[in-house]
């Protein structure tokens, strides 16, 4: 038998914000594999101005296996939802998942397994959107909604929260905490996994420890890709600004214009290619959103009560 000293304490964080998804997210949680040496924890953040989330949840406990300690913590900002999972883990481990999100039956085998092999600060997976019937051809044959990891240079040098696990002891996430400027916007987590990495923070990725989530017709429009892919630019483009220098700023003011450009360019030319055509004109978004974040525009309110107005 363990005894309470060998085992490994997972805390996994579900931020919700109004949504009655967090009941398919939570008994997906309750029928995921558990390692052997291992105990989960579910913390759930409940991020509205009151605590609209507690009677679900509390309705769930008695046929959710793990224990789940729920949080109030208003209102309207993702990060205060996630700094709160932060400060209420007391795990060796965090992991992320979103509240619209069904986790795969291996999802936190897998992350765990990943983290002790190579050592990993963070380990991300992948979620794979699922369309419904409405959403665009194009956009289902181009797949616009999955997230995976970006590598640069051979490393993942930032992140994303929909699907990750955090090594709570690592030096790189000592006293790191989201940023309450960017919880309405989006962008609080590439900004938390880049400067983590920028400490010496190492990021890998389980490509088995996958996450499903399904596309709401609200989102299942290019205005609302090219929406966030400005907005993502806007944050990258802040984060190249941190230490630059005027000359370096302007070098990268042009390069991102014409990065913009050509993208723009390429899409006009792919017009009668329809999922090449549109993969373009998101990237001249998202260096546009480049530019403009450069320029110091901050990002567009995007989340929170400002989606709920638009739901």
């Amino acid at each position: 038998m363990k005894t309470g000293s060998d085992l490994i304490h997972i805390d996994i964080g579900v931020c919700t914000y109004r949504r009655p998804e967090l009941e398919q997210t939570l008994r997906s949680l309750g029928g995921i594999a558990v390692p052997e040496n291992a105990q989960i924890r579910i913390i759930v953040a409940d991020n509205d101005d009151t605590p609209s989330a507690k009677a679900r949840v509390d309705a769930l406990r008695a046929v959710i296996p793990h224990e789940i300690a729920y949080v109030h913590c208003p209102a309207s900002n993702i990060s205060i939802a996630r700094n709160a999972c932060l400060d209420n883990a007391r795990g060796d481990f965090l992991a992320f998942i979103d509240d619209d999100e069904t986790a795969s039956s291996d999802w936190i085998a897998r992350l765990i397994e990943t983290a002790q092999a190579g050592h990993a600060d963070a380990v991300l997976g992948p979620v794979k959107a699922t369309y419904g019937t409405d959403a665009p051809g194009w956009m289902q044959r181009g797949d616009f909604h999955s997230t995976f990891p970006v590598w640069v240079g051979g490393r993942i040098i930032t992140g994303y929260t929909c699907n990750v696990l955090l090594r709570l002891a690592a030096p790189s996430l000592a006293g790191r905490r989201f940023n309450l400027a960017l919880g309405r916007s989006g962008g609080e987590d590439t900004e938390f996994f880049t400067h983590m990495h920028r400490m010496g923070g190492k990021i890998a990725y389980a490509p088995e420890a996958w996450v499903e989530e399904p596309v709401p017709a609200k989102r299942a429009a290019f205005s609302w890709l090219a929406k966030r892919k400005f907005r993502f630019g806007q944050t990258h483009g802040r984060l190249i600004d941190d230490g630059t220098g005027a000359v370096g700023k302007i070098r990268q003011l042009a390069l991102a214009a014409a990065k913009s450009g050509f993208c723009a360019l390429a899409s006009a030319i792919l017009f009668f290619s329809s999922v090449r055509r549109n993969r373009y004109a998101l990237r001249a978004c998202m260096h546009a959103g480049v530019a403009v974040g450069l320029l110091g525009v901050r990002e567009i309110e995007q989340y929170g009560a400002a989606e709920a107005r638009t739901s």
